[in-house]
């Protein structure tokens, strides 16, 4: 299709042909050609069934939505104007046609009644599951509402496009806007090395610095903030940079803080159209947590078994700066968090992280997760060639998945370093569905993985942090989540789960990046090849649970914000400073400072940049946390290589979607509901 090239249904996707001239006309006749398959399904004249009705419905948008994936895709990793201008040309006639689906009399009159039919009540497990979900999705999108509810909510959706896409652009474009330029390379000092010569080579790349005249230039990519408020002694810089870097989105031209009240009003005003009392019980009702108060139960819950320890760790980290300069113990400036806390890990166990960067070069890291991955669930991971297979950055690689019977199961792209055309943040999308089809063939899934991992050097290659690691084994859980998907109905595979569960497999992951048998698979030297010596692996394992309250309680603050504001939508309408309202709901969650540290709210965009995104459902990490810790005791048990463990794994969660209720897919793995004191206990929180 060289006309229409987001349409072209080639398994190894075209992306040097995928130009934003080509998103118009594509996403334009993609829509018409789902437009015609519902038209199908609603005049029909025969007798709905399964076969013309239900998976009729579930393949009738998959050429739109894989090609609107792709458009969202390149958007996230390579913006541009011209790209930028395309997506939002089409995003509101995307948005308003998949939120009119469940408005359609005709089909949701053509649903119900095969709903009736006697083969409706025989269907087997996997097409009951598929009823029920689209009965209910279709009740809560509004499908029994009248004409004008129905338009309210379509105008309301097509606005929550536009403000959320908005508030995207403005946290992306708001970190783009600054840079620091150091010239004085003694004010560096307490840097690692492998973040200043990054700095250095970024300033020389952008003509900064040259040869005789050296600079170095740090940014606001993850990359570049987190060693620099580490390490750096210079108060004065770090301070400079955490100013920056809390000011994100929050100053014109880029100022998120409009927009916030305007988000949560819409939602708000969503849930009430469609029968419930605010936007977290529309979100939450089909999910593990089924409310918010439930889910705003469970956070207050955690937040009161972290509160002791909370303290404890906030005052420990003021008296350990008293004994270093003198004084009575007092607030810290919020620039001086990361700094102390590093110093006082050092003093406790004589162990600084950065210690640990050059055990983990990039490909070795890669490498291990795929032999962790081939021991525990039988996979088979190959890289193409570059240049074998298209890509849209010369950065990003190619892999091909195979299981333990040799059978190609999926593919994936591998997009790890930052560059400033991309989000921030790690991701895993899927970018085609397969799994088998109704013939009882198989069609292979294709995925892919992004971060802004630490990037190679000049003369040395990507060294990565143990946080960064973990991220990589983290997104690989969700990579996999996705390629082992084995429903046959697509909208109830691979990762199409509920929100509260999503992060099961992906957490669960993060546990062989702990374990000195799975370190042992790639944490070499970079330089001699020698594993992680014992002594410094001891003082990793000592150090895991340091400022784990902190940790703990961050994620708390997170949640508790997001439910609080779409649960008390009302409080934050009209004009006002909605960072004041927000710090006033969970100000029992944040570290005391002096300046007090602003929240995330206006670059938090896990809430904002999506119609509903991670709205009400951030509490699904800590959730699924739980899951993890309490699952992986398993592993521990019987075995953190055990091939049975791990084909069970596969075959109760990994491989099972949508299609079995979350809560029963983890029983059938563990035996039981799941225990929180898994979790207490690996965070040294257990009482």
């Amino acid at each position: 299709m060289p006309d229409l090239p987001f349409l072209d249904p080639a398994f190894h996707i075209p992306w040097t042909q995928l130009k934003p001239e080509a998103v118009v006309p594509s996403i334009d006749e993609a829509i018409r050609g789902a437009e015609a398959a519902l038209v199908a399904i609603e005049t029909d004249p025969a007798k709905p069934t399964f076969e013309n009705t239900l998976r009729a419905f579930d393949l009738s948008t998959e050429p739109l939505g894989n090609a609107w994936g792709r458009v969202t895709h390149l958007q996230a990793v390579m913006d541009s104007p011209p790209m930028r201008e395309a997506h939002n040309a089409v995003l509101p006639r995307v948005s308003a046609f998949i939120a009119r689906i469940p408005l359609r009399a005709a089909l949701w009159a053509r649903i119900k009644a095969f709903s009736e039919t006697e083969e409706a009540r025989s269907l087997g497990p996997v097409g009951a599951r598929y009823l029920g979900e689209t009965l209910a999705e279709f009740r809560d999108a509004g499908a029994d509402l009248g004409s004008d509810g129905k338009a309210r909510l379509e105008a309301i959706q097509a606005e929550l496009a536009q403000l959320t896409q908005r508030f995207s652009e403005n946290v992306l474009d708001s970190t783009n806007a600054w840079e620091l330029v150091v010239h004085d390379e003694p004010r560096l000092a307490g840097l690692p090395a492998h973040a200043k010569a990054r700095a250095l080579a970024e300033a020389t790349a952008k003509g900064l610095a040259s040869e005789g005249k050296p600079a170095w230039r740090f940014t606001l990519q993850m990359p570049s903030l987190e060693p620099f408020l580490t390490y750096v002694e210079d108060d004065g810089l770090r301070r400079e940079m955490w100013t920056a870097a809390a000011g994100i989105a929050a100053k014109a031209p880029h100022d998120n803080s409009p927009l916030i009240p305007r988000i949560l009003e819409l939602r708000a005003e969503k849930a009430r159209l469609l029968g419930r009392k605010n936007f977290a019980d529309l979100v939450l009702s089909r999910r593990m947590a089924k409310s918010g108060d439930r889910a705003l139960a469970f956070v207050e819950d955690f937040r009161s078994r972290c509160a002791g320890a909370f303290v404890r760790e906030c005052r420990e980290l003021e008296e350990s700066k008293a004994r270093e300069v003198g004084g009575e113990p007092g607030r810290l400036a919020p620039w001086e968090i990361g700094f102390r806390a590093e110093r006082l890990r050092r003093a406790h166990y004589a162990f600084d992280e950065e210690e640990l960067r050059p055990f983990f070069p990039m490909d070795r890291v890669m490498s291990g997760l795929f032999e962790v991955v081939r021991r525990v669930f039988g996979l088979r991971v190959t890289a193409r060639a570059a240049g074998e297979v298209e890509t849209w950055h010369p950065e990003v690689l190619f892999y091909d998945v195979h299981d333990r019977r040799g059978i190609h199961i999926g593919s994936f792209y591998a997009d790890w370093h930052p560059r400033e055309s991309k989000r921030g943040g790690a991701w895993m999308g899927g970018l085609l569905t397969g799994g088998p089809r109704p013939d009882g063939t198989r069609a292979p899934h294709l995925g892919v993985i992004c971060g802004n991992m630490t990037p190679p050097a000049p003369g040395r290659p990507a060294l990565l942090s143990h946080r960064e690691v973990e991220t990589i084994f983290h997104e690989f859980g969700h990579l996999i989540h996705h390629l082992l998907g084995e429903v046959e109905i697509k909208a109830l595979n691979g990762t199409n789960v509920a929100w509260d569960f999503v992060e099961l497999p992906s957490q669960i992951m993060e546990n062989w990046c702990w374990e000195r048998e799975g370190l042992d698979l790639f944490a070499r030297h970079y330089q001699s090849g020698e594993a992680i010596p014992e002594a410094l692996f001891r003082k990793m394992i000592a150090a895991r649970n340091f400022r784990s309250a902190c940790a703990g309680m961050r994620q708390v603050a997170f949640a508790k914000m997001d439910l609080l504001m779409h649960l008390r939508a009302d409080e934050f309408a009209g004009e006002g400073d909605v960072e004041s309202r927000v710090r006033a709901l969970i100000s029992d969650t944040l570290i005391p400072t002096e300046p007090k540290v602003p929240t995330i709210v206006r670059r938090f965009t896990h809430l904002f940049s999506d119609p509903v995104g991670y709205a009400a459902g951030y509490y699904s990490y800590k959730w699924a946390e739980v899951l993890d810790a309490d699952a992986f005791t398993r592993f521990r048990r019987e075995g953190i290589f055990n091939e049975r463990v791990g084909q069970e794994f596969v075959d109760a969660i990994l491989s099972r979607g949508n299609s079995v209720d979350p809560a029963e897919l983890f029983r059938r793995f563990m035996g039981r509901d799941p225990d929180v004191g898994a979790l207490l206990l690996r965070s040294g929180l257990a009482t």
